[in-house]
């Protein structure tokens, strides 16, 4: 049953075909945004913030980030035609390689990255010189997001790449830079029709699979083994975020990435603690994975301890940090 925010804020005349509302955001104040999204965790696109941004295509990156490092994620698509419970890692969690910008670049333009699902993702920005956006600071001030979770990350990919299902633990916004993507989600009152894989994977792969994500490929599902996803389905939601929109994520609610076309895919988010602190202690979604974390604490103490003696300590220690 959809709640009677849902109703008031995401609902359209189609129930067939939800989709996030877009306001434009010149006409948004940081209380009108806290009223009507942040206050009860209610999705939304922001549009008309960053109209006078630099345009960041492959040659524009090339230039800024050049030979500066980033761990680069080799997915493969070999493991989408497998259960997800066979998988040995997810997200952030995938096994990742060290590269020069330059070096992932020539990868996207020689279309090796789209043959193999090559990503960079979720790389910080804050030592680069992509730190300091006046008009990203603006957009944030704009909304009145304060007590900021991470940095300003950076994530670029060739077009058709897959993030699979999953929430996270603090309000997101997705920032769609260059490109386009689309995005389908769920609220988290459909946690369990979703089938949320195992706290217990933690203490099997520690950071490399994750219990905030879905066993069901939302595209493509198996509804022999996931039956109760029928129910998730009259509350899905979706939403093609276009370039220059922002998209407000709450935590807990779920998402599905897919970047569109066929050419490079550029996108920046960031994390902010859960304002009103009510809705972040009254979240169980966020608790799964505050346990989560607790399940994991030897994983992450083992594998600091291999870093810090190892020959190649700072690139060893750089993925760790990504994967938290």
């Amino acid at each position: 049953m959809k709640t009677i925010v849902e109703d008031n804020h995401l609902s359209q005349a189609d129930d067939s075909l939800k989709q996030i509302a877009r306001i434009d955001g010149r006409n948004l104040t940081p209380e009108i945004f806290a009223q009507k999204y942040r206050k009860d965790g209610i999705p939304v696109v922001i549009t008309g913030l960053l109209n006078t941004m630099n345009s960041w295509d492959l040659d524009f990156l090339r230039e800024k980030l050049g030979e500066q490092k980033f761990p680069v994620r080799f997915n493969g698509w070999e493991r989408y035609k497998q259960d997800k419970n066979k998988w040995n890692n997810i997200g952030s969690g995938v096994e990742s390689r060290t590269l020069s910008f330059n070096d992932y670049a020539d990868l996207l333009s020689s279309k090796e990255a789209h043959k193999n699902d090559i990503y960079l993702g979720r790389c910080a920005l804050n030592k680069t010189p992509l730190a300091d956006i006046k008009v990203l600071a603006e957009a944030d001030a704009k909304l009145g997001l304060k007590m900021p979770g991470t940095s300003p990350n950076l994530w670029v990919c060739p077009g058709s790449h897959i993030t699979p299902l999953h929430y996270d633990p603090l309000d997101g916004t997705l920032i769609q830079i260059y490109g386009e993507k689309r995005l389908v989600l769920f609220a988290p009152s459909q946690t369990y029709n979703l089938y949320p894989l195992s706290l217990f994977n933690y203490l099997r792969h520690g950071l490399k699979l994750r219990a905030n994500y879905s066993q069901v490929y939302p595209e493509n599902p198996d509804l022999v083994k996931f039956p109760k996803f029928k129910k998730a389905l009259a509350h899905r939601y979706e939403v093609i975020l276009k370039q220059g929109d922002i998209l407000f994520i709450p935590a807990g609610w779920w998402h599905e990435v897919t970047s569109m076309g066929d050419g490079v895919v550029c996108s920046i988010n960031r994390f902010w603690h859960v304002l009103p602190l009510t809705r972040a202690a009254t979240s169980w979604n966020k608790w799964r994975l505050h346990l989560g974390a607790l399940m994991t604490a030897p994983y992450v103490i083992k594998t600091w301890v291999a870093a810090m003696f190892s020959k190649d300590r700072e690139q060893k220690l750089r993925h760790l940090v990504q994967r938290l």
